[in-house]
């Protein structure tokens, strides 16, 4: 165990995960990889973080289980003895078209919440202990613009995002003042996960339609939304509740 802090990141074997514990690991903090499937991605990125010259620990295991969360909270005392900052990314959704309410069952808003919602709150739940030993630590939520728009990849998924937004702000409440709690709520990020979810013609549709719709003319990065989390986890010693949008001017739609 040494003295660097800690920064654990759930759903972190790709994309905005991946991306996070990069610059976690940059800035000289250990890191926590978590992947729920295939273990090979998670190996590659934390050997890309022990190359900066940190430790990175690989655990297996599925947020929207308590055991699995609480399993992980253990791995990370045992190695590291401490976590400063916990990153909320796993996620998940199901596509369908906004006007198709047959295509959404109970089932799939449950398996979703059960990810997006139960799963940040069981992992917060299971590090609070680890994160009240140090000062200025804090949790950060990956939401959406879903959840804030009514835009997205289904009504479950906005929901769930809605959801959470909620929740960053209750638990904003309940862990004050030795835990910050906060949220990023990114509009559309180019990601593999998105476009292999919408295949490849609709996804280049839709990043069009963003950009000519965004005041930046822009969609927003995997490294975009790890600034954000860096400096909301890292930095924002009175920053807490807050649902940060991360939109490249989208709200304020260009005419």
């Amino acid at each position: 165990m040494g003295n660097r802090k800690v920064c654990v990141v759930t759903g972190s074997s790709s994309g905005i995960g991946a991306a996070t514990v990069r610059l976690y690991a940059g800035h000289g903090w250990d890191v926590v990889v978590n992947y729920s499937r295939d273990i090979a991605p998670a190996e590659a990125i934390a050997d890309e973080c022990r190359a900066l010259g940190v430790d990175a620990l690989v655990v297996k295991a599925d947020v929207s289980s308590d055991a699995d969360c609480r399993r992980l909270a253990s791995e990370v005392e045992s190695r590291f003895g401490r976590a400063d900052v916990l990153v909320n990314n796993a996620g998940t959704t199901k596509f369908v078209a906004l006007k198709d309410l047959d295509g959404l069952e109970a089932d799939d808003f449950q398996r979703i919440y059960s990810v997006n919602v139960i799963g940040p709150y069981q992992m917060s739940r299971a590090l609070v202990p680890l994160l009240k030993r140090n000062p200025v630590t804090g949790i950060v939520n990956v939401s959406s613009i879903a959840g804030l728009m009514g835009t997205g990849s289904s009504i479950a998924y906005m929901a769930s995002k809605g959801a959470l937004n909620a929740m960053t702000v209750g638990l904003a409440r309940a862990l004050g003042p030795d835990i910050r709690v906060n949220a990023i709520a990114p509009g559309l990020v180019e990601t593999p996960w998105l476009k292999n979810g919408l295949g490849a013609e609709r996804y280049a549709q839709t990043v069009q339609s963003y950009k000519a719709r965004a005041a930046l003319d822009a969609v927003m990065s995997p490294e975009d939304v790890a600034d954000a989390a860096w400096w909301l986890g890292a930095g924002a010693a009175k920053t807490t509740g807050e649902v940060l949008l991360l939109d490249a001017g989208l709200r304020l739609t260009r005419g």
